[in-house]
This record gives C-alpha cells, structure tokens and sequence, in this order.
C-alpha cells in the first residue's frame, strides 16, 4: 500500500455496530495500531452472539455503550468523536421479504442519518461500511457467465458496463431492484454525499463484499462462510439452495484483516480519499463457489456432512458476485492478501478454540 501523509488528526473514534463482527474486529484492530486513540463500541446487542465480543472489547481497552444508532440520544451518549466508522446494519438480505420492514429501514437508513447527524454536529470524519448489495439482481444475474465443473464464471466480454471477467466495478447502473436491505445501504450512501457537499465533512464509502473471519456469528442469511464451516465441524446438515441446487454460485470473500488494513490507511488519508466510493473485496483472486468450499471445509475439518439439493431460487440471490477491486488498488496500493484456505482455516481454528461458547450460537 502507498505510504500515509503524515497521519491524522483523530483522538477519538466511535464505531456504530462496535460489539458486531466487523465493528468489534476493527475496534480492536485499531486500537492496537493507534494506542493513543481513544475507541468507543457503541451496539444494541440485539445479534445473538455479539455479547461474546464484550470481554475482548474490555480487554483491548475499548469503552462500549449499550445503544441503538435508531435513537439520537444514544449516540449522543457515546460523547464527542473526530470519526464514526459506521458499521452498524441489519446485514440480511433477506429482511423484509416475509416481516415488516421496519427494523431494516430504520436502523439501515434512520440509523445512518443519526449518525451523520452527530458526525455534522462533531465536524467528525465518517468511513461508511455499504455493501455490494446496492447493485441491482436482475442485471447482476443477467451477465454473461459460463458454466464450469464447480463454479458459475464470468465471460470476458460483457454488454453493461463496469463489468468485466474481472468482476463488478462502481461504474455498473443502479437502476433496479437490490433487496430492502441494499436499497437501504444504497440511500444512506446518497444521503452521506449530501452531507459532504452541505456540511464540508470528510466521508468514504467502501462497498464491501462478503466479509468473514474469526468472531463472525453465521446464519443462513447472513455470514455463510461461517456458517459452512461450523456445520463440518458440529456434524449438522446443509443444503444448495436455488440456480439448480449445484452449489456452483460464486462469491468473492474477504477477511476481516485485509479490510482492517484498508481502513487504517483511509483514517490516515481522510482528507484526500474524502468522497470516493470503492468497490472492496477479496476479487477474482480470492473467490469460491459453495461446492468448492464444501471440499475445503471436509479438507481442513476432517468432516464430511450431509449436503442435499433445493433448486428453488430465493429472493434477491445471486448466481455469482465478484468485486472489481481496480478503483481502489489503484489508489490506495490495496489488495487483499488472505486467499480462501487460510480464511477456512482461521475460522476453523476460532471455532475449535471455543468450541463450547459457539455450539449455541452456531448450532
């Protein structure tokens, strides 16, 4: 990656979703690179699991406040900040489809429009966590794509633009439906642009693909990899749901770590990366198909498990999903640097550490 400039001008950081996966490893991977800053969680607990996290917080020396980014008052609570790093959602997107759609609309976007609220009444910076969900099914599933032995795979050659072999890259049209969840995601991007432009603050918008890793409580909505390698190793079943009942839908990954180090870099260079949005994922280089890591994880774990087929289509899935990480490589020196075994094997081992503790949330 390309050298900072200089360092910034940050004493106080507060992380929306701080006790969920993503918010809790970040917490506490910037607090061991920036010792001086002082980091507040902030989180409604309300994600089975998430209260596991609590006791790492502690001991990494992070301040956490039980509160709901729906209500103002709560981040009010967590005191003055010279940065959010907004990492709070209700991430499935299956939310809404057979339920109200209240809980996702309020804390997806309701609860990003408090937080830019409190970031205008700061003058803090803002590094918005979005999602590649913002880009529109029908088109994503409505690209040229081969069928290999294992995988779905894109053509080189496609008639939309911002794709390619390569994946998806920002320039791919909005225009569609994407799930209440990534409609959320996409508005709360336009909203904090406005603020930008209004208000002169400093934000970035990084549209992350599948995140995963150590401390990540997967479910079926939401946190698959996970959850793929906890059934291997509790000897629970699975199935392939949907596009023939293969398991040949592809998904590029990215651990927890590689985008902790992006996130470092752009706390440092707020100032000149303020109002980009980049595509982050682990790309071509770093993706996998559910069959494909079904042998992985009977690879690692020793296990085989029970696997049948639905070849039901869900609502808002996808054939296959790749991050075209050009954009932001090219402007920060990024790339990811976990490939697929090392990310199963890190989540194998968290498991097998405390395999006791999970068995209830996994299982």
């Amino acid at each position: 990656m390309r050298e900072a400039d200089g360092g910034a001008d940050v004493e106080t950081i507060l992380i929306t979703g701080g006790a969920g996966f993503v918010g809790s490893c970040l917490a506490i991977g910037i607090r061991r690179a920036m010792p001086d800053v002082r980091v507040v969680a902030l989180d409604n607990l309300k994600r089975r699991g998430s209260e596991l996290n609590l006791p790492r917080l502690r001991d990494a020396g992070i301040t956490f406040v039980h509160g709901d980014i729906r209500n103002p008052e709560d981040i009010d609570a967590a005191g003055a900040m010279d940065l959010i790093l907004e990492c709070s959602a209700e991430p499935s997107v299956l939310a809404g489809y057979q339920d109200s759609p209240q809980y996702v609309v309020n804390t997806n976007l309701v609860g990003t429009l408090n937080c830019l609220e409190a970031a205008r009444r700061h003058g803090a910076g803002i590094l918005f966590l979005s999602t590649s969900r913002v880009y529109p099914c029908a088109a994503v599933n409505a690209l040229a794509y081969r069928e290999e032995a294992t995988r779905f795979a894109l053509e080189p050659d496609q008639a939309v633009p911002g794709a390619s072999e390569r994946g998806i890259a920002e320039e791919f049209p909005l225009e569609g439906a994407r799930s209440l969840y990534g409609a959320t995601k996409l508005c709360s991007e336009l909203v904090l642009h406005e603020y930008l432009d209004m208000y002169g603050l400093r934000g970035i918008v990084n549209r992350c693909g599948v995140l995963t890793g150590p401390w990540q409580m997967g479910k079926v909505d939401q946190g698959v990899i996970v959850l793929w390698v906890a059934r291997h190793v509790f000897g629970q079943p699975l199935r392939y749901i949907g596009f023939g009942g293969q398991g040949k839908q592809v998904r590029d990954l990215l651990h927890v770590d590689d985008l902790l180090r992006l996130v470092l870099y752009q706390i440092e260079r707020l100032d000149t990366l303020s109002g980009q949005t980049f595509n982050v994922g682990g790309g071509a280089g770093v993706s996998v198909s559910l069959c494909e890591l079904t042998e992985l994880c009977r690879e690692v774990t020793g296990n085989r498990i029970e696997i049948t087929a639905d070849p039901t289509d869900r609502p808002a899935d996808l054939r296959l999903y790749i991050s075209d990480n050009t954009r932001v490589t090219k402007v920060t020196g990024w790339r990811p640097e976990k490939d697929v075994r090392t990310i199963v094997a890190d989540i194998h081992a968290w498991i097998l550490e405390h395999r006791e503790a999970l068995r209830a949330v996994l299982t």
